[in-house]
């Protein structure tokens, strides 16, 4: 596939070969002329060339300029206007040249003068299907189905027409000849109304436009009376009439009448052009302010936004915006064209009588805040606009803006500042929103971390023995939660089982439930009995816990070599026993504090030791509150004789079952509700 510049160079090549074909053969034709011999076919053959001529240059600036995706309307009236000028001062020189001529036999020499036609011919027809090519790019600049029909067969049309060029037809005589330069007409005056390019120009591009298509109007001129009038004062006369083919005559009407049109209309929106711009400008300015979050941009630079568009849109003197903290007073001030003093003046000038209150008829002086307009007596400032910024109920900013004429500041211009105010605050509320949610993800991204490494401290592996069965879970109400178990064998015959509820919930509650796990590991290795374990963990918890938390924990060594459960509570719900022998449930309620509630030496008496002889089939069922305290819909607790129930509906069960169980039985009692507590749950059941 040839590229996009080498398909230009060979039209171009062809353009350059059809116009010496097309000279070649009038060459030709007049020499047959002179010496009258038969040339009728050569003169065929020059309009042939002149056709194709028109042909060739056409579909070269068709691709150049009409196929362009994105144009600038000032530089395509440039361009015709730069093909326009060359085509001039070269056909200027080649009638100063014929002028100097004009006494000489060689001035008087049809071939000579036959060349400096052609010349012309060649340089007119590429100026005005410059100028056909971009009037169409103007015309269509907005597209319709119906616009786009229309100019197909405008365009197909001027094309076609110059096969009359072939027959006797003259352009202004013949009934056919005659209707179809009508409707050439009409079409261009159709055509010509298609001027919505116009209303994107600014003030500055509009006088450009017209200065440029009155002197593309003037070059239309030019060649026109250069191609009616040529080789009159010589007696000279073409080979063949350029004016009279259909489609070179069509393209100066065109070209005419769209540049008649396009100069009226643009000077009569000229009037118009600085409330368009302004518009525009504001449109620019809200969209800015819209954007402002998207574009990353912080609080300050949406303020600085704000400041400059607001002074932009109303031509204010001088403006200012405070900002304001958190119990709503001054923070930061920018500026514009006036500093801290200027201000302060300006607001003491206030006339008290010409304050006007935007949404009420009432205002206070000392309300310098509320939106309002008001007079200033000032050397500089004559009338200010204030209006402050809200996020919700909360002011977070003022604008001001001051102007140096009384009543500076219209309804319209009130409502635009108050558009770009609105826009503004919620820009920054989106920032600020944004700002948080990205907090707040970080939050959860430290949450997920802290859930890894609390899930790390839990046991996914318990100690137990060959008389044992061990089984024990633990679910968070949150990411992270206080509730612990762990278990450690002692020696071959013992087992050390913890149960702790750390007060408080969340991310303070899962640290001091790491700090719980450190001290049950570094004291169960002391092979300390269950009353020592306690007491030396409440010293070492209580120099590291705040004085408002504390830790509730129960204590079990399990000797299976003397078959006893040996234990102590710290403030801890109370176990659930099961005797097998008995076939009977029953809570194990004995003495203790929580641990780090009594940091002396008071909290020892407090301390109960218990024992317990057991045997098959018995059933310890440590918890913590958060399955006690489990509610339904209609805020029932799950309570201790409902897990009383359970147990003994369940303890023919493995402890696997059972901790499987309790969870399901704690699911369906709460329904719908989400878990206010962290659940935790160890089962050891004796073979």
């Amino acid at each position: 596939m040839p590229s996009h510049k080498n398909i230009l160079r060979f039209l171009a090549f062809l353009g350059i070969f059809f116009w010496l074909s097309m000279m070649g053969s009038g060459y030709l034709y007049r020499f047959g002329q002179s010496y009258s011999t038969s040339s009728e076919t050569y003169l065929f053959f020059a309009k042939s060339f002149l056709i194709a001529l028109i042909l060739a240059i056409y579909f070269f600036y068709k691709r150049k300029i009409g196929n362009q995706e994105s144009f600038d309307i000032i530089d395509l009236l440039w361009k015709v206007f730069v093909t326009g000028l060359i085509a001039t001062v070269v056909s200027l020189l080649s009638n100063f040249l014929l002028t100097v001529l004009k006494e000489n036999e060689h001035g008087r020499n049809p071939y000579f003068l036959d060349l400096l036609y052609h010349i012309n011919v060649g340089l007119i027809i590429t100026f005005l299907i410059a100028a056909f090519t971009v009037w169409k790019r103007l015309i269509l600049y907005q597209k319709s189905k119906w616009l786009i029909r229309i100019w197909n067969v405008f365009e197909y049309g001027l094309l076609g027409s110059s096969l009359l060029f072939f027959t006797a037809y003259e352009i202004f005589s013949g009934v056919f000849s005659t209707l179809i330069w009508g409707m050439l007409v009409v079409m261009s005056f159709v055509l010509s109304v298609n001027l919505k390019w116009v209303a994107y120009l600014n003030f500055k591009q509009k006088w450009k436009s017209i200065l440029l298509i009155i002197l593309i109007g003037l070059y239309i001129g030019y060649f026109y009376s250069i191609l009616n009038n040529y080789g009159e004062d010589y007696g000279f006369t073409p080979i063949f009439d350029a004016l009279g083919v259909i489609t070179i005559h069509g393209l100066y009407v065109f070209i005419l009448i769209y540049s008649i049109f396009s100069v009226l209309v643009i000077l009569f929106n000229l009037p118009t052009s600085s409330v368009f711009e302004q518009k525009l400008v504001e449109v620019i300015n809200f969209q800015k302010l819209s954007q402002a979050r998207n574009t990353g941009q912080n609080e300050n630079q949406v303020f600085d936004i704000l400041l400059e568009s607001s002074v932009s849109v109303v031509i204010a003197n001088a403006a200012w915006i405070d900002i304001k903290d958190e119990d709503e007073n001054v923070k930061k001030t920018l500026f514009y064209k006036l500093n801290k003093h200027e201000k302060e003046e300006a607001l003491k000038s206030l006339k008290s009588n010409k304050i006007k209150n935007i949404q009420s008829s009432v205002a206070s002086r000392n309300k310098v805040n509320s939106r309002f307009t008001a007079e200033l007596k000032h050397e500089l400032f004559k009338s200010i606009l204030v209006i402050p910024l809200y996020i919700g109920d909360k002011q977070i900013a003022s604008l001001a803006l001051v102007k140096d004429v009384k009543d500076g500041f219209s309804k319209e211009m009130i409502e635009i500042i108050r558009t770009f105010v609105n826009q503004a605050s919620v820009s920054i509320e989106n920032y600020r929103l944004m700002k948080e949610a990205i907090v707040n993800e970080r939050y959860k991204e430290e949450l997920k971390i802290a859930k890894r490494v609390q899930d790390s401290l839990i046991p996914t592996i318990l100690a137990t023995n060959e008389d044992l069965q061990i089984s024990a879970f633990s679910k968070p109400a949150a990411e992270v939660g206080g509730d612990y178990f762990d278990t450690f064998k002692m020696d071959k015959d013992r087992i050390a089982i913890i149960v702790g509820d750390v007060s408080g919930k969340g991310t303070s509650a899962a640290f001091h439930m790491s700090q719980m796990k450190g001290v049950f590991q570094s004291l169960v290795q002391l092979n300390l009995s269950a009353k020592e374990f306690i007491i030396k963990a409440n010293n070492a918890l209580s120099s590291c816990l705040d004085r408002t938390s504390f830790i509730t924990t129960t204590y079990f060594i399990i000797d299976s070599k003397k078959r006893i459960f040996e234990f102590s509570r710290a403030g801890h719900c109370p176990t659930l026993y099961y005797s097998a022998k008995e076939k009977k449930v029953k809570y194990l309620e004995d003495n203790g504090l929580g641990l780090g509630i009594l940091r002396d030496d008071q909290f020892d008496s407090f301390v109960e030791v218990n024992e317990i002889k057991y045997q098959q089939g018995d059933i310890l069922f440590l918890y913590t509150d958060g399955i006690t305290e489990a509610k339904n819909s209609q805020n029932e607790e799950y309570g201790y004789e409902r897990l009383k129930q359970f147990l003994n509906k369940n303890a023919f069960y493995s402890a696997d079952y059972i901790k499987d169980e309790i969870l399901k039985t704690i699911h369906d009692f709460c329904g719908s509700s989400n878990l206010e507590d962290d659940i935790t749950t160890l089962i050891v059941k004796v073979k």
